[in-house]
């Protein structure tokens, strides 16, 4: 039975996404990805109005008549969310965390892939697979997906990145637009291979979630910082020599990343999460848009 806080957690995301799913949809969302492909529509006797590059030779051959084959593009959509709900995603310096932040984002792209008809499907996981909601189309199971976003369940701490794609790659047999929403911090595992397999298969694109923490620590007293996924406590002497060591340490993680995405062909979208959502999407709808034109 599913409890009153919990209808009341999913209620609250369906509220706060739907100004922002008007955004998304008028005319950016589906603009920018292609259909699956194109399917087969029908075989019939070739007229002058056709071209005649369409013409089947085969049918042709067998009914002793021109005929040609037809076909439409295949507009419905498969998308896939596939969120990191590591520990590493439980803190945020503001009013909200990187966690909050993906539930939020997932949640508007699975009301914005509904309004336009398409299937969606969601993927949780921390260093192991940890739930999959088989792509489907509908307003009900799309709060089904929200709910199993919100709902408290015991998960792994630590990030593999890998073993996400891996099980994207074999599990999503038709192409699929997949959103991947991480911090990418995953210093255990190198994923940068499975980023190019699972882009050439679908259309990944890599929404790194991102807190101002993980690139600046303030000016403090000296502190003890505790590593959310390994619990890991080290003593930090917050001066200016060890601040500005952990910032560049972030930095040239966080642009190795970004270099495993550009060397894969995978798009990349840096939110963070105090920041809007609807700005850096529409920029990367934008983005897309002209490279279609081209």
């Amino acid at each position: 039975m599913i409890s009153k806080d919990l209808l009341n957690k999913v209620k609250k995301i369906e509220i706060r996404t739907r100004r922002m799913v008007d955004e998304i949809t008028a005319g950016a969302y589906h603009s920018v990805f292609k259909g699956s492909g194109i399917e087969f529509n029908e075989v019939r006797e070739y007229t002058s109005d056709d071209d005649v590059r369409d013409i089947d030779w085969n049918v042709t051959a067998k009914t002793g008549t021109p005929h040609i084959k037809k076909y439409v593009e295949e507009r419905e959509l498969t998308v896939m969310l596939a969120v990191d709900i590591s520990a590493s995603g439980k803190f945020g310096k503001y009013d909200k965390t990187k966690t909050e932040a993906s539930i939020e984002l997932a949640a508007l792209l699975a009301f914005s892939a509904i309004r336009n008809n398409d299937k969606v499907g969601l993927l949780l996981f921390t260093d192991k697979i940890e739930f999959y909601l088989p792509p489907k189309s509908g307003k009900q199971h799309v709060l089904r997906l929200i709910r199993e976003l919100v709902v408290e369940r015991q998960t792994g701490r630590k990030t593999d990145i890998k073993a996400a794609l891996e099980k994207i790659i074999r599990i999503l047999h038709k192409k699929t637009v997949v959103f991947l929403i991480s911090d990418m911090i995953d210093e255990e595992h190198d994923f940068s291979k499975l980023l190019t397999i699972a882009n050439r298969r679908h259309d990944l694109i890599a929404v790194r979630i991102l807190d101002e923490i993980d690139f600046f620590i303030p000016k403090l007293y000296s502190i003890y910082i505790e590593d959310s996924e390994s619990d890991e406590k080290v003593y930090f002497n917050a001066n200016q020599k060890n601040i500005k060591r952990y910032k560049e340490k972030a930095e040239k993680e966080h642009n190795a990343n970004k270099e495993f995405c550009i060397k894969s062909k995978v798009d990349i979208i840096d939110i963070r999460s105090n920041e809007d959502l609807i700005k850096p999407l529409m920029k990367f709808f934008r983005k897309r848009e002209r490279m279609l034109r081209k």
